[in-house]
């Protein structure tokens, strides 16, 4: 098991997720209501691991035509 704290990965709210992708807090929302990009819920406040958004880019990344 791992033990590495999750809190520093963790982004909660549109606007952490934002700020790090560099995304406006209508993109994040667009973005992960229509369920392009990954994310999840914690009650009613969305929320996104700064790992699983980094595999994401490189994934988005690894599919465009070159």
């Amino acid at each position: 098991m791992d033990d590495e704290p999750i809190a520093g990965d963790m982004l909660l709210g549109a606007d952490a997720i934002a700020a790090f992708l560099g995304f406006t807090r209508r993109q994040v929302y667009d973005l992960t209501a229509r369920r392009i990009m990954p994310s999840f819920k914690i009650g009613k406040t969305v929320a996104a691991r700064k790992s699983t958004l980094r595999a994401w880019i490189e994934e988005l990344e690894r599919r465009a035509p070159s």
